[in-house]
């Protein structure tokens, strides 16, 4: 993942679906853990981030809905 591209939400927890997979894999190395998990935290971050807008967004809606609503 580059920092220019940012991925969906969609995408970004597909990939951290992925990544808890890959990590209950016990064959997997210590150092591919640490770089998965590093990986997951990034897009745990995206993954808020991207919900807190959307509720910032449906609440923004809501209260113009309300504020039409007490005009009629």
């Amino acid at each position: 993942m580059s920092k220019k591209e940012r991925p969906s939400f969609e995408e970004a927890l597909q990939r951290l679906e992925d990544i808890v997979n890959q990590l209950e894999d016990e064959s997997i190395s210590l150092e591919k853990s640490i770089d998965l998990y590093e990986e997951g935290i990034k897009l745990s971050k995206i993954c808020t981030e991207t919900l807190e807008e959307a509720e910032l967004r449906i609440k923004k809606v809501a209260d113009q809905h309300d504020d039409d609503n007490e005009k009629e």
